[in-house]
């Protein structure tokens, strides 16, 4: 991968550890039963994944 393709996927993760986090706060889990939104390292741990995994898409692969 390219310097180009890891800062792309950087991005994606920061805003995925963002997004994440956002998510804990305003939607979460009252009861605390939830395994991904039940505790905040959970939910933006998870969110930077996904963000790292969606944004790599758009990294062109060198031949």
């Amino acid at each position: 991968m390219t310097k180009k393709g890891y800062i792309i996927t950087g991005i994606g993760i920061i805003v995925g550890l963002i997004a994440g986090y956002l998510y804990y706060y305003f939607v979460g889990c009252l009861s605390g039963t939830c395994a991904i939104t039940s505790k905040p390292i959970n939910s933006t741990l998870y969110g930077g994944l996904m963000g790292g995994l969606l944004f790599n898409i758009f990294v062109k692969k060198s031949k």
